[in-house]
C-alpha cells in the first residue's frame, strides 16, 4: 500500500474491520468531573477493567482447566516407563493398576 493510503485508512488508530485490533486504552491523569449536586460514587479496584470478583473468577476457571489438563497429560503419558513408575505407581487408589511387572519367559533377557 502506498504511505497515503495507510495514513487515510487509519491502520493502527481506530477499529478495523470486524476482527480488527484496537490499541490500548489509555486513561487520562486527571479526574473526572463530579458534580456536588449528583449521586456520590465510588469506582471499584480493576485492572484494565477487570475487577477483583472477576478476576477470581476468571482464576477459578482457569484452575480448572489447568487441572483438566494436567491430569489428562498424566494419564495421555502413563504408558511412558518412567512416568509411570515415578509418578503414576505412587499414587494412593490406582497405583496397583499401573503396575507392570514382566513374567521372566517373556524377558529376552
Amino acid at each position: 500500500m502506498q504511505p497515503t493510503l495507510l495514513r487515510r485508512a487509519g491502520y493502527g488508530t481506530q477499529f478495523e474491520g470486524h476482527h480488527g485490533m484496537q490499541p490500548w486504552a489509555v486513561r487520562p491523569d486527571y479526574k473526572t468531573y463530579q458534580s456536588p449536586y449528583g449521586p456520590n460514587y465510588k469506582t471499584g479496584a480493576n485492572f484494565h477493567g477487570i475487577s477483583i470478583s472477576r478476576a477470581m473468577r476468571f482464576g477459578i476457571t482457569a484452575g480448572g482447566f489447568g487441572a483438566a489438563a494436567g491430569i489428562f497429560a498424566l494419564f495421555f503419558f502413563s504408558d511412558v516407563p518412567k512416568v509411570r513408575k515415578d509418578i503414576m505407581v505412587k499414587l494412593p487408589v490406582v497405583g496397583e493398576h499401573f503396575v507392570k511387572e514382566i513374567p521372566p519367559e517373556d524377558n529376552p533377557f
